[in-house]
Formats: C-alpha cells, structure tokens, sequence
C-alpha cells in the first residue's frame, strides 16, 4: 500500500504515540491529559522541531522520525539537525517507508541550510546500521557519547 511522507497534524498525536510503544515497548504512554496537551501544543508551534510521519492512504500513522534544528555559532552560523525516534510499525517495515522518512528529514534539513544533520541509534544490528547508512548517513564519523539523567 502506498504512503505520503509529510509533517504530523494536530490531531494525530494519538497514533502517534501508538507508534512510539513500538520503539519503547516497556515505557508507558503518557496520560492523555491536561498536561501532554499543552507539551504537544508546544511542539507544534516551535519552529526548530519537525515531526515528519508516514500515512497510508487510509490516514493511519505507519511510520514517524523527529527532526530538531539546532542554531549555531560555528560553521558560517549555518544550523545543525539531530533525527530522534526513528520507527515504522512492524506490519510495514522493508518497504522504504524509513527510508522515506528519513530522506524527507534530511530535505527539510538541507533547506534549512544544516551543514550536517546526525542521528544516534543504541542498535548494534548490523541491518540497522546499513539500514541507517542506505539512508545517507555514515557510520565512524563522529563517536557519539551519551549522559542520561541520573535515576535513584
């Protein structure tokens, strides 16, 4: 079944985070409540983040990557692109959906005029990481680091 990449609607945020239990399957979704609406809200109206999504034809959410531009005082002030939360639903993977997202992700960067536009993945499959560098991304050309909140 064909597919349109473009940005999310206001109204999908449902289905959008039905997505997300496929890329975090032991976190719980978020209340649907006062609070995540005005967290949504403010998502959509700030121009720096890109919620880019995959819809079948029917309207149903199949895919969704997230790109935050970030503004910069190196490189000619040109800005930088980090992509975040990368996944298509399982019933639609191997069928360029990623890919699509992705290379949306990227125009959107270009634009902007990003001198890069980098992701991190936590996988160690090696299809994963071809599947990344498919997509136009090179593998060892930066190591990442990661600092996550300390937990008690």
């Amino acid at each position: 079944m064909a597919v349109s990449i473009g940005k999310v609607e206001e109204g999908e945020l449902s289905e959008l985070l039905a997505l997300y239990r496929y890329l975090h399957p032991d976190e719980p979704s978020p209340p649907l409540d006062d609070t995540l609406q005005a967290h949504w809200q403010a998502i959509l109206a700030n121009p720096a983040l890109h919620y880019v999504v995959a819809r079948q034809a029917d309207g149903e959410l199949v895919g969704t990557c997230t790109l935050t531009l970030i503004p910069n005082l190196t490189r000619s002030l040109r800005p930088y692109g980090l992509i975040e939360n990368v996944v298509t639903h399982p019933a639609h993977r191997k069928q360029g959906i990623g890919t699509a997202l992705l290379q949306y992700a990227l125009q959107i960067g270009w634009e902007a005029n990003c001198y890069k536009v980098m992701l991190l993945t936590g996988s160690k499959n090696e299809a994963t990481l071809r599947f990344y560098e498919n997509a136009g991304f090179k593998r060892g050309e930066k190591t990442g680091f990661v600092a996550r909140y300390p937990t008690t």
